[in-house]
């Protein structure tokens, strides 16, 4: 098995790689990083980008973190261990146009180690995925993003794909809104090895997930930075970022599991949108793009 050091270090590769890419892709702005330490073991590296061409607020995360974890996350993860590790890279990206979308990606590992004459294996597993939130569905866009991840699945197992498209339309769902976050993408969790793949398998299908985020998401800004947009449909993306704001308060595990473990608030916090709207009992007109995309947002759309 590969060492949790190794890891660590080929997800700060990634963050690199994918900070370096998003700067190009915007033309003007640059990220600002922020090290930080946690209280009670680890830390990481928070870089925030803002105010740019495009990117009007991002950010692109590590961290790797160690300690005791709290009698909530110990039942929430059904575990009996206190000492865990988990180190990850967890990016959100909101521009600034309606018609360039919300992009999240997120991988990581989680290590809890057998104490010394535990007769317990350790525990550990790999999780993440990436997912789509269009303020406007453009159909096309949507079937190249989930084409370019089944392409990243089908290099390491053929169940990948539809098992953690599946996923991620179950997760990234607002229950109290009836609807999904938006188009989904891939999600998994808790991803061990088996006969087939063995643990550097998992690792690396983790490293190509995190690589095909530039690839990806350059594609998708350029195909629609340069389109002109108007006012309304301006108060549609602010609309549309409140339901995404709404899920990360509400369900989101990640921004659950950084409270619960005494994280750095402003890096867990760094996925909520810079402006955000809720407009009251909204209908939108029918025939419109924006009716369109209201019936877009829900599960199982096979958009390959």
């Amino acid at each position: 098995m590969i060492s949790k050091e190794q890891i660590a270090e080929d997800y700060k590769q990634i963050q690199d790689e994918i900070c370096t890419a998003l700067e190009q892709l915007d033309g003007a702005a640059k990220f600002e990083e922020e090290l930080w330490e946690r209280e009670g073991g680890g830390g990481g590296r928070t870089r925030v980008i803002q105010n740019g061409n495009i990117l009007e607020k991002g950010g692109v995360n590590f961290s790797a973190v160690h300690g005791h974890l709290p009698d909530t996350m110990k039942r929430a993860l059904q575990v009996e261990q206190d000492d865990f590790f988990a180190t990850g890279v967890s990016i959100v990206i909101h521009p600034n146009h309606p018609l360039v979308p919300i992009i999240h990606m997120n991988i990581r590992y989680f290590e809890m180690p057998s104490t010394m004459g535990d007769s317990q294996k350790p525990v550990r597993w790999f999780g993440g995925g990436i997912d789509l939130t269009p303020h406007y569905v453009i159909e096309d866009d949507a079937r190249f993003f989930h084409g370019g991840l089944k392409a990243a699945c089908d290099q390491y197992y053929a169940d990948f794909y539809p098992r953690f498209k599946k996923w991620a339309d179950d997760y990234f769902f607002i229950k109290h809104r009836n609807e999904t976050r938006g188009i989904g993408g891939i999600f998994y969790d808790r991803l061990t090895a088996n006969d087939e793949l063995s643990w550097e398998d998992i690792f690396e299908f983790s490293k190509s997930v995190g690589r095909s985020f530039a690839p990806l998401y350059t594609e998708l800004v350029n195909r629609n930075r340069d389109k002109s947009f108007t006012e309304a449909q301006q108060l549609f993306q602010y609309q549309r970022r409140s339901r995404y704001a709404e899920f990360n308060l509400v369900y989101d595990a990640g921004t659950k599991f950084g409270l619960e473990t005494n994280g750095r608030i402003e890096s867990i916090l760094m996925s909520l949108p810079p402006t955000a709207k809720w407009v009251y009992d909204y209908h939108p007109l029918t025939g419109s793009e924006e009716e369109k995309t209201l019936s877009l947002l829900k599960k199982g759309i096979n958009w390959v």
